[in-house]
Formats: structure tokens, sequence, C-alpha cells
């Protein structure tokens, strides 16, 4: 289709036969054409555009009392004219643009790259190493890139091509996407988030287009996870994908596809039911799971009891639940029954401020999750799980008491109830012993009183000095115990050295 542009009638304007679905951009926002036609009262060729971003439209596609189109959002459609519109241009032409360098072009012994002044010493070297053909890794980010260009070019131009981004970009469907990547038998990572693409009408037959593929990025594609599942069957290898932003709410099973995934990226998607998250628990290899931002308060494994490891996310190290709504220590228990969870992050969740200071939150988080090696991207130290889980037992000791527990193991029965909000809190006394009276600690209020620690000094070289008690607070430095030390003892500081003993731990001994 051809027509004439009425502000400029000696310029002739194309529209592709096939503009309808295409995608195009305009005044720096993307689209994807819905209507290609006249739009009365007024004269000449119209593009009815959905907008990737609703706010760049004025309506429905509705006009006068015509709907000329349908938008998933109520402002995200308007009108222009062709010749606002780009529809982009190849593969092969954005590569071109971004990438060679006319070398006959260059006099003098100097180049000119941007801002830069680049030296011409060992360019024959420098430009051989260079050659488009040697490129691995190729970013064609927001270039504009619409399709793959003449047959076979791309395999003759970028043959070595492992890593490909085509973020941004101007593809409409999964069937130009493959006329790329066909020609890229090594391409093992791709980025294809930002576009807009159609499902493809057979996805098995694309799959040798992607034969090779290991990790996906579909960041922003509106996209949903059934249209996922649907296009799965063309990529059979997949390892890692990333379909965060996409605004999925539900998740179905993977029936015969994804079973190759260590890592998946669900993040800022308002999926906010833990039930969901559980319909892909049978991936078999998945060791990394975001679910960062999607609005989850809760979670549940109900296939084992409390104390017990369940059968869902066999493989699964790696969880990321961070600036969720989860504010239930039940949550945590259920994270316990994971039975390979290395690392966790939840950083921003409700549960993270309900505690006094965030140390005493990360200590319970390390005692109720046994297998911890990080937490929130900082290591667990062997004499930092050991230190939070005797204060675990400490803290809880007296619940547990009164729950029915008792220090003699053939007495200790505590109730179901105590079992199910401390899992864990048997197998620690049998690894630890139970606490003593003087250690358990009483759940108070915040106040300077219920924070004074009984600290007892002993002499063991001043045999004639009585042992003396003091109540200091828990917040009190080292340097700070030194002067007080100084003051009762009339001992200078380098002079002083502490020990502390105590029935669970073996003496330390810290030069002050």
């Amino acid at each position: 289709m051809r027509i004439i542009n009425p502000e400029a009638p000696d310029m002739v304007e194309s529209v592709p036969s096939d503009a309808e679905r295409k995608r195009v951009t305009c005044d720096g926002e993307r689209g994807t054409v819905r209507y290609v036609g006249a739009v009365p009262p007024t004269t000449g060729v119209w593009l009815g555009v959905e907008w990737d971003n609703p706010e760049r439209g004025k309506h429905d596609g509705r006009h006068e009392g015509v709907q000329y189109f349908t938008c998933r959002h109520p402002t995200g459609g308007s009108f222009i004219r062709p010749q606002k519109a780009s529809f982009g241009v190849t593969y092969l032409v954005a590569m071109r643009q971004r990438y060679e360098v006319d070398l006959d072009a260059i006099t003098g012994e100097q180049l000119k790259i941007s801002t830069r002044t680049v030296e011409m010493i060992g360019f024959e070297a420098v430009s051989e190493k260079q050659k488009v053909a040697n490129v691995t890794a190729v970013s064609l980010r927001c270039c504009e890139v619409c399709g793959p260009g003449p047959e076979n070019e791309i395999r003759e131009m970028t043959p070595n091509v492992l890593s490909l981004d085509l973020s941004g970009n101007l593809l409409c469907c999964w069937e130009d996407v493959a006329g790329i990547t066909r020609q890229l038998q090594r391409l093992q990572e791709l980025r294809l988030g930002e576009n807009r693409l159609s499902l493809p009408a057979d996805p098995h037959s694309l799959a040798p287009a992607f034969a090779s593929l290991k990790v996906l990025d579909l960041k922003g594609s509106a996209i949903s996870w059934l249209e996922v599942l649907q296009c799965a069957p063309m990529w059979p290898f997949l390892e890692e994908m990333y379909v965060s932003d996409n605004c999925i709410t539900e998740l179905q099973k993977p029936v015969s596809v994804l079973h190759s995934l260590t890592v998946l990226d669900l993040s800022r998607n308002p999926i906010a039911d833990g039930s969901e998250i559980l319909k892909i628990a049978d991936l078999p290899r998945l060791e990394k799971l975001n679910l960062a931002e999607t609005g989850l308060s809760s979670l549940q494994f109900n296939d084992v009891c409390p104390g017990g490891k369940t059968a869902m996310f066999p493989a699964l190290k790696i969880l990321a639940l961070d600036d969720n709504k989860i504010s239930e220590w039940s949550v945590v228990n259920e994270l316990e029954k994971l039975a390979s969870l290395q690392q966790l992050s939840c950083h921003r969740n409700p549960l993270m401020g309900a505690e006094r200071d965030f140390q005493t939150a990360r200590q319970l988080l390390i005692a109720s999750i046994g297998q911890l090696e990080a937490l929130n991207k900082s290591q667990v130290t062997p004499e930092e799980r050991k230190g939070a889980e005797l204060d675990y037992c400490k803290m809880f000791g007296t619940k547990w008491l009164e729950s029915g527990g008792h220090r003699d193991s053939e007495q200790n029965r505590p109730s179901a109830k105590f079992t199910e909000e401390h899992p864990r809190f048997q197998f620690l006394i049998q690894k630890y012993g139970a606490p003593e009276d003087g250690e358990l600690k009483q759940q108070k209020p915040f106040a300077l009183k219920n924070q004074l620690l009984n600290i007892t000094f002993v002499c063991p070289d001043m045999a004639d000095r009585t042992p003396v008690q003091k109540k200091l607070p828990d917040s009190m430095t080292v340097q700070k115990v030194k002067g007080l030390l100084h003051r009762m003892l009339k001992v200078t500081g380098s002079e002083l050295r502490l020990t502390y003993t105590s029935s669970k731990i073996h003496a330390l001994a810290f030069l002050l």
C-alpha cells in the first residue's frame, strides 16, 4: 500500500502490505499496529497503534463512537499518520550501523570515536580483532530491529555470536526471531525483553532455531505464564529464564517442558497467592528462584508435617523473597522444609521489622532454617549459627517447658502447637542440651531494665577477691566494659584478660 503525505505532496510514504500487527516506533515510543485505514471524517490513511506505554495513548481504539481496534488499556491507543512511524530495520542494517567501521574513511594517524581520540598505533592488528565476523557478544538493544533481512546473510556476517541482546526492538513474532537465531548456530544467550511477540503457530517447528539456547530473557514483554508454556517447546535445552515485569498473576504446571531449567526469575509479577508457586514445584533441576516483589505473604508445603522435608522443589538452593508481605514466622518454618535450600534473601518484609532489631531477626532466621549457608547475601559462619541456635533455645525455652517440654528426655512431650511453631527446637536441645533456668530469656517489652544482663566478674589470679556481680546493658561495648573493670579493679587495660565461660560453649578468651 502506498499513500501520499498530505503535508508534503511530493513525498511518497510506504506502508507495508502486512502492516497490521507490525511493530512501530514514534517519538521514542514503541507500539503495535492494530488498524490500517481511513478514519472519517478525515482523509487519507491512518495507523491505529496500541502503545506499550499506555500513557502515550488517548483512547481504547474507539473514535467518535466507532471501535476501530481494541487495547489492553483504556488509554493505550491512538491514531498516527504512517509518515510519523518507523517500521524498523533488519538485523543486518542494525549490525552495520552499530559495529562496522569504515576504515577507508580514516586518514591521518588518529581515529576519533565519539568524544575520544584513539592513537592509530598497531591499528591493523586491532581492526583485525574487531571484525564483525569475530564478534561473540552482540548488543542491538533499542536499535529498531524488526526482522532478519536477506536469507543466510546473518550466518555469513556474524557466525560466532554466543550472546545476543535484542531488547526493546520492533520484533512482532517468534517466526521473525527464529529467522535470526537459526543463522546463529552457536547462540546460547538471548535477550528479548520489551518486545511484543505473537505466539507461533507451530512452536515445535521452530525448535531447531534455538537448539543451543541456554539463557532467555523476556523481561517486560507482556507475556503470560501460559504463553510461556505454549512457547516452551521451542527451547528444549533452556537452563535460565527471566520473565520479570510481565504482570503474571497465575501459574500453570509445566508438562514435559522446561525440565532443564536451573534458574527462574518471576520477580515483579503480582502473583500474590503462594499456592500458585506450588504449580512449578516439580521442576526437577530448578536451583535458583527469584520471587521478589510478587506480593507473597504465605507459602505452605502441605505434603509433609513440621520438621520434615518436602518433595517439592527438590533441587532449589537459592531463593529470593525480597520486598514481599511476609509477616509470619510460620512461613520461615515452611522454608525449613526445603531439602536443598542454602541461600535465602528476604530483605524488606514486615517479618524483618517485627523484631527489636535486624540482628535479632537474622538470628531467628538462621536458627529456624538449619541448612542456610548465606542469608541476605551474607555468609552464615559456623560460629554465628551456633550462637543463633543457642539464643533461640534460651529465647523459647520457657514456652517449651510450659508446653510440656522437660529436660528429662523420657518426660519431654511438648505440645503439637509448640512443635508446629518451633519445628527445630527438639533437634536443637538434643544438639546443645536443654537451656538452664538462669539462661532462659523472658519475652518482655522493650525497656532498659529488661535489656540488662547479669554478669559475674571473677578474678582467678586474685583468690582473695570476692566475685563481683553487675547488671550491664546488652548494648555495652567491650571498650566500656574495659573502663568499668579499670575503675573496679584498679588494673590497667593492658593487663586485663577476659574469659567468658558457659556450660554450652567452650571457654573463649579475648585479649583487651
